[in-house]
C-alpha cells in the first residue's frame, strides 16, 4: 500500500516547518509556545526545535520574538501607544521580557527608540518601511562589522 505522502521525509519536515513559521508570522500576538506549535504539526516540541534551528538558523521562540519586536517597533514609530500598550499589542505578557529581548535585538530600549524614531519611516511605503527598521540581532552586526571596514 503506498504511503500517503508522496513526498521524502526531509521535504515533508520542510513543509511543516513552513507551516510553523507561517502561523507564527500570522499570529504572533497570540498566546504561541513550542509544544503547541509541534502538536499542530505532529512533532515533538525538542524535534520541531532542532529542526527548526537547522533550517532558519533561530529557535521558533526566538523567531516568534523577532517578529514581536519587528511590529512593536512599527507602532513605537507611529508614536500613538505607550511602550506597555505596545508590550501587549504584540503578544508579550511582560513589559520587562520585552524590553530586555527589544533591546538585545535593536540595540536600545523601547522608549529610546520612540523617542528617537517617532515618525522616522513616514512617507515610506509599507514594504520598504519594513526591511529598512527591521531589528538586526546584536550577533549578527558584531559579525557583518569586520567585512565593512
Amino acid at each position: 500500500m503506498p504511503s500517503p505522502n508522496p513526498l521524502p521525509p526531509p521535504l515533508r519536515d520542510l513543509v511543516r516547518l513552513r507551516r510553523v513559521r507561517d502561523r507564527i508570522d500570522r499570529d504572533y500576538a497570540q498566546p504561541l509556545d513550542v509544544e503547541a506549535l509541534a502538536r499542530s504539526v505532529n512533532m515533538s516540541g525538542g524535534h520541531l526545535s532542532r529542526l527548526f534551528r537547522r533550517a532558519y538558523g533561530e529557535s521558533p521562540y526566538a523567531y516568534l520574538m523577532t517578529r514581536r519586536i519587528e511590529r512593536a517597533m512599527a507602532l513605537l514609530q507611529q508614536g500613538h501607544l505607550s511602550v506597555t500598550e505596545v508590550c501587549f499589542a504584540v503578544g508579550c505578557s511582560s513589559l520587562g521580557t520585552f524590553s530586555t529581548r527589544f533591546t538585545e535585538l535593536v540595540g536600545m530600549s523601547p522608549s529610546a527608540y520612540r523617542r528617537d524614531r517617532a515618525g522616522a519611516s513616514a512617507g515610506l511605503p509599507p514594504c520598504v518601511a519594513k526591511q529598512v527598521t527591521r531589528p538586526v540581532r546584536n550577533r549578527e552586526a558584531l559579525a557583518a562589522g569586520p567585512g565593512l571596514e
